[in-house]
């Protein structure tokens, strides 16, 4: 079993900082990532608000700049899943697909994934229509009608990249309000291939090999009506990657963890940053803010 003075549990923007912060102060450190470094920065088209890209910067690169970055210090990385933590006095055993190590502090920035609708037809469209990354796939619905459900910011954003290849994008919201951003909503009214169903949930997805078309129901008059499409991008929410601390640390009403002030948790010595934690801003550049804020308090920790 492998000892590390810092072990972070997340490679997006948070853990990354956090790891750029730790290695630069000289701890041995090691960052795991379960999916794709970057975190769910790199499924976003373009990222416009992030500082120090006036003209925005492509999701994914933003990720490899961030890893590029916190690894020239030292920054060990490794892709695996975290299944438990364990202490051991003062130490933290993680115990991941790729074995297990040990950390006298943790970091957890393990952020979330996006949310399901929880439908007739979801699971078994998934890959085959149902997606949950418009960067991914919106190209293999060239020429075609989809849907994106949602109402917020993730949800206009894939709708507004999906528009790029697609012959029509709905978007299907259950209230009469968007609750994006205002200057994503100008856009998408603007946008002559967007038009946004009000009131409206999808009560099944239905299709043969592939998506076909989808049950709607109105939540004011419940009438019920079919819409045809060829995909549909789902964006209603995200769940935080909390399920390997149920029970070691406190978590909220949603699944996020509580942290003091100094993003500490209730066990001294481990700390989260970022969309997991409870109170995030779920903004790449506050999860970087709060990564930096982690790692400065692991390093006194560590320090005495």
């Amino acid at each position: 079993m492998k000892e590390y003075e810092v072990v972070i549990i997340g490679g997006g923007p948070a853990g990354l900082t956090a790891g750029l912060y730790t290695s630069r102060a000289r701890r041995t450190s090691l960052l795991i990532e379960k999916q794709l470094v970057g975190g769910l920065i790199t499924s976003a088209g373009w990222v416009e608000n992030f500082p120090g890209f006036p003209d925005g910067v492509a999701g994914l690169e933003l990720g490899e700049l961030l890893h590029k970055q916190a690894t020239r210090y030292g920054l060990e990385t490794i892709i695996a899943e975290v299944s438990s933590i364990e202490l051991s006095g003062e130490q933290k055993v993680i115990a991941t697909t790729e074995g297990e190590f040990a950390a006298r502090t943790v970091i957890i920035a393990s952020g979330s994934e996006r949310s399901k609708l929880g439908i007739p037809g979801e699971e078994e469209f998934t890959g085959r229509g149902v997606s949950y990354c418009a960067t991914c796939d919106a190209a293999f619905f060239a020429e075609q009608p989809v849907a994106v459900v949602g109402g917020g910011d993730a949800a206009v954003h894939e709708a507004l990249d999906i528009v790029k290849y697609v012959s029509k994008a709905f978007i299907i919201h259950r209230r009469d309000k968007l609750r994006a951003s205002r200057i994503l909503q100008e856009r998408a009214f603007a946008e002559p291939k967007i038009d946004i169903r009000w009131n409206t949930v999808v009560d099944e997805i239905e299709g043969t090999n592939t998506v076909k078309q989808l049950k709607l129901r109105d939540t004011v008059t419940s009438e019920k009506t079919t819409l045809e499409v060829s995909g549909v991008f789902i964006a209603v929410g995200f769940k935080p990657n909390t399920d390997f601390v149920k029970g070691l640390v406190s978590l909220d009403d949603t699944g996020q963890i509580v942290t003091n002030e100094h993003l500490e948790t209730k066990i001294a010595g481990i700390f989260s940053a970022g969309d997991v934690r409870s109170g995030s801003g779920r903004q790449a550049i506050t999860a970087a803010g709060e990564g930096a804020t982690a790692a400065i308090y692991a390093e006194r920790y560590l320090s005495g």
